[in-house]
């Protein structure tokens, strides 16, 4: 048996973190046991669903590297399909015409509520039965599911264990509507009998409905799919994940400055582990993941750890990849990468400073822009009459210099503190504020050489320049 496993939003919103580790979870599984992963989009709902969600769903997919073998499938592309069924449980006796009004089911609710029963569809209730009984063909109607009266419904749930669910706490669920249009938990279980699925990964707020979705599969003819119920995602104060807790959209995550390989190490162990690692690669996410090591306990999100998590990737991925995602930040800030060094040399000696690809194309712009004025507190501190003299000995040094290397810009630093008798700091700072425009940066003589002698030879110029005014100026 080949392992299929799915994951199937509905395109009335964003892909949300907690879709995100659903789709992760399937993902995983089916690679890891060699099997197919498909996607689907359950749009039945024609009044919420949006393009705009759905095109939403696959940049997020995309962007996590979550390829599907399979899809996308469309429900509302299946329709006639999902009737076929219904008609055919229709002719089994396995599904019935409802003709009551919703006035009326309310009216029936509300006496169950005032009875203390549990408020349920009831096909005997006298008034509900009458009117189905006096109804003729044309009228409008809904077909319900035929649900058993008898026994219960059991599966042994992959994360939770056995569950088992009494068929009398079940009442016989819509499967068509009114308009013709199938509903949810019946296109489901067509959907996953046509697409072959074995294991359904979702979240536990899906646990009510697999009962209702196993007597249809039974009452279809159809092999029973293996289920995983994962437990929900908290924020930091321990209330369900939401919008107050800052973004909740998988892109939003990009927009922030995330590497889609911190994000997914981040959500995999948002209720998953292999021991006490911490840090997994796509292949070793593949290699351990299993079904029964996912916890049933929620998950607190921890933005703090997932920084730290985006400053690993950062330092340690391949530029190559850094620089792949980076470049949309460097096109939100209006920087072009062909105006200095390469991006990757860059990265590599910037990149282990920041925690994310917003900070670090922010704090790259100066070996690709020109500026104009020096950061106030870094000038105020550092370009004062005292750094005159180091720099102006700095200058012609650097404008000799023949062979523009890190190693030949270390020795041109000590040599101006040799021959001025000063420290290191007499003559780093005051140069390294010139040459980047603020007081922080990677070693002054590596940001030199990428950012070249020319640009370097300028800005030192308007180092000295700025200090002349300010002398002239005191």
């Amino acid at each position: 048996m080949t392992v299929k496993t799915r994951f199937a939003p509905s395109p009335t919103g964003y892909l949300h973190v907690g879709g995100a580790r659903t789709a992760l979870y399937s993902w995983l599984y089916a690679k890891s046991q060699g099997g197919e992963f498909v996607l689907r989009i359950e749009d039945t709902d024609l009044e919420r669903n949006s393009q705009e969600a759905v095109d939403a769903i696959m940049e997020g997919m995309e962007w996590l590297g979550l390829e599907w073998n399979e899809g996308p499938y469309f429900q509302t592309q299946r329709f006639d399909r999902y009737n076929e069924m219904v008609d055919r449980l229709l002719a089994e006796d396995k599904a019935y015409k409802c003709y009551a009004s919703k006035e009326l089911l309310d009216e029936v609710r509300a006496e169950q509520e005032a009875n203390k029963e549990m408020a349920r569809y009831d096909a005997n209730h006298p008034k509900i039965k009458a009117v189905n009984e006096a109804a003729k063909d044309g009228d409008p109607c809904v077909i319900r599911f035929r649900n058993p009266t008898e026994g219960s419904v059991v599966f042994d749930d992959q994360i939770r264990g056995r569950i088992e669910i009494s068929n009398s706490q079940m009442d016989d669920l819509i499967i068509r509507r009114t308009d013709g249009s199938p509903t949810y938990n019946f296109c489901v279980v067509v959907d996953d009998w046509d697409m072959e699925i074995t294991h359904v990964i979702r979240g536990e707020d899906h646990i009510n409905n697999t009962p209702r979705q196993i007597n249809i599969y039974e009452a279809l003819g159809a092999p029973v799919p293996t289920f995983a119920h994962c437990a929900m995602i908290l924020g930091d104060d321990g209330a369900k994940l939401s919008k107050r807790h800052g973004a909740v959209s998988v892109m939003q995550y990009r927009d922030m400055g995330y590497l889609p390989t911190a994000l997914n190490n981040y959500l995999v162990r948002l209720g998953w582990s292999h021991g006490d690692q911490e840090i997994f690669s796509r292949e070793e996410m593949i290699e351990f993941f299993t079904l029964n090591a996912i916890s049933k306990s929620a998950s607190a999100f921890n933005t703090d750890k997932l920084l730290w998590l985006n400053n690993h990737y950062i330092k340690t991925s391949e530029p190559e990849y850094v620089a792949k995602h980076l470049q949309w930040h460097l096109d939100q800030q209006g920087i072009n990468k062909d105006n200095g060094p390469a991006i990757t040399e860059v990265i590599t000696l910037v990149g282990e400073r920041c925690n994310t690809l917003v900070e670090l194309a922010e704090q790259i712009r100066y070996f690709y822009e020109d500026f104009a004025e020096f950061e106030a507190g870094a000038a105020k501190k550092h370009l004062r009459g005292v750094a005159k003299e180091p720099l102006e000995a700095a200058l012609a040094k650097v404008e000799a210099i023949q062979e523009w290397t890190t190693e030949n810009l270390h020795q041109m630093i000590a040599d101006v503190c040799a021959e001025l008798e000063i420290g290191m700091g007499k003559i780093g700072m005051p140069l390294r504020v010139a040459v980047t425009g603020g007081g922080q940066s990677p070693s002054v003589d590596a940001v030199m050489q990428l950012i070249g002698q020319e640009r370097c030879v300028a800005r030192i110029k308007m180092a000295l320049a700025f200090i002349a005014e300010r002398e002239a100026n005191a």
